[in-house]
């Protein structure tokens, strides 16, 4: 009898622990990722990235912390989930076959295209059959997988698997002549083309190609519920609106467009740089934001005059320059205090449910188009069902500003929307460009809004700011 207790009390009478309770006693969601721009890095303001944003999401849902553990590669961290060692892996992981029957995949939280990438100057290859280089992937990859099951369609088709290099690696290897081809996706492409102007796109390898998390393929599916439950609660809208957080504004900016600010960065920008830094200082603003303000509207000549006859490194209207007590516009001190003053008091007086980072993106588009327009199309935006707080939906109807229709109904009448919607775009880019180009030379500074981290700050190994050559060559891990 004693035996038949002892067994009970040892097997069925003592209910196992899921998966999901398992992490709320815990009180811990461990989550495998890797250092990328689409996935998690370390900002000025600490960590950030598209995936980290969702698995922070889910964590503050479940009630628990959330435990990050840095995996070499995305297969390691396909690795440590399928082996018990963290309870999600959000690694910018492609959904294939192969991997499906090791890991359970989520709904896809991006959806992405693979792309053969070559360098500027040389021959442009229409498909696999026409390479005529060294092509190299990632070891492990899903375009690894997916070369290999081109390769019953391209017999010819031969390339490499390194284990040393992750995709932005290869991409670098491929803008500097190292290797002549590499596959990475869309989206990193597209971040890392401001840095390094002459990558080119040759041609997609599919359609597209789906980005999911990855969980245990075990009995218990009570976590993976859980994480389907919460992505499936902040829908399609939400998650479109953190994509365009972290991926909104990267093709702003071309090739000619990076290269011309990493010159000007180098012959113009160290003039006026204590002047940026001083105003946000002193308006408790992010100096390479401001910064990144005046090469939008002047490419920092203080002597610069625009057709419509706004003046100086900061583009200031007569109006707004008397407003803001500016003797001379083109005074360069008296016209960046007066572009730093004028931005910090349109973000005081947005509404308080305005969070970041819409906060700012919006009041970048009032400083473009002023703050009565952008009250316009933020009713406008309400009135068509979307939300006025929120710079995505805010984006899709500021060219209605434009058109008789619906300008007809706002109280200011009609506004240049479009050029405020490309506004916004190019100074997100040129903050992260110049965040790159800075870092390392001190150009943190502790009052950078996270409103406008929005890629990571991959920071040139120098204490001087590179030049466009160079910008061509140097890139150096994200810490």
């Amino acid at each position: 009898m004693f035996g038949v207790v002892a067994c009970c009390a040892l097997t069925t009478c003592t209910p196992s622990v899921s998966s999901l309770e398992k992490v709320k006693r815990t009180g811990v969601l461990r989550v495998a990722t890797v250092n990328s721009p689409t996935t998690y890095y370390q900002g000025p303001d600490g960590p950030t990235g598209f995936e980290y944003d969702l698995a922070q999401g889910l964590a503050d849902k479940l009630g628990v912390e959330l435990q990050i553990e840095v995996a070499a590669s995305p297969p390691a961290a396909l690795d440590m989930v399928r082996t018990g060692q963290v309870d999600v892996a959000a690694a910018s992981l492609g959904v294939t076959a192969l991997r499906g029957q090791h890991v359970r995949f989520s709904r896809p939280v991006l959806t992405v295209v693979p792309q053969l990438v070559y360098r500027m100057g040389t021959a442009q290859p229409e498909n696999l059959g026409g390479l005529g280089g060294h092509l190299v992937v990632p070891a492990g990859s899903s375009h690894a997988e997916r070369l290999a099951a081109l390769r019953n369609s391209n017999p010819g088709l031969v390339w490499e698997e390194s284990s040393d290099d992750d995709a932005e690696d290869l991409l670098e290897k491929v803008a500097s002549g190292e290797i002549d081809y590499t596959v990475a996706n869309s989206d990193l492409i597209a971040i890392n083309q401001r840095y390094y102007p002459k990558l080119r796109v040759a041609f997609a390898l599919a359609e597209s190609q789906d980005i999911a998390w990855a969980f245990a393929q075990d009995r218990d599916p009570s976590l993976f519920d859980a994480a389907g439950d919460y992505l499936n609660s902040i829908g399609d809208t939400e998650l479109a609106r953190l994509r365009d957080r972290h991926f909104g504004h990267i093709e702003q900016v071309d090739a000619l467009g990076a290269v011309a600010l990493a010159t000007h960065a180098q012959t113009r920008l160290p003039r006026y740089r204590a002047a940026f830094e001083k105003a946000a200082r002193k308006y408790n603003l992010d100096w390479r934001l401001i910064a990144a303000i005046s090469y939008q509207e002047s490419h920092w000549d203080p002597a610069a005059v625009s057709p419509t006859g706004v003046r100086g490194i900061m583009q200031l209207t007569a109006q707004t320059a008397l407003h803001l007590k500016v003797a001379d516009r083109e005074d360069p001190l008296q016209s960046i205090g007066g572009g730093a003053m004028y931005l910090r008091a349109i973000i005081d007086q947005m509404p308080a449910d305005i969070a970041e980072p819409d906060r700012t993106w919006l009041a970048l588009a009032a400083y473009n188009m002023g703050v009565g327009h952008l009250n316009d199309v933020r009713e406008l935006t309400n009135s068509l069902g979307g939300d006025g707080t929120r710079w995505l939906d805010i984006r899709g109807s500021l060219p209605l500003l434009g058109q008789p229709k619906w300008y007809k109904q706002t109280k200011h009448g009609y506004a240049r929307g479009r050029q405020a919607m490309q506004f916004v775009g190019n100074v997100r880019t040129y903050y992260d460009m110049l965040v790159w180009l800075t870092d390392s030379a001190g150009g943190t500074t502790q009052n950078a809004p996270q409103s406008v981290l929005m890629t990571p700050a991959i920071a040139p190994p120098a204490d001087v700011i590179p030049s466009a050559e160079q910008i061509l060559k140097i890139r150096a891990p994200i810490l």
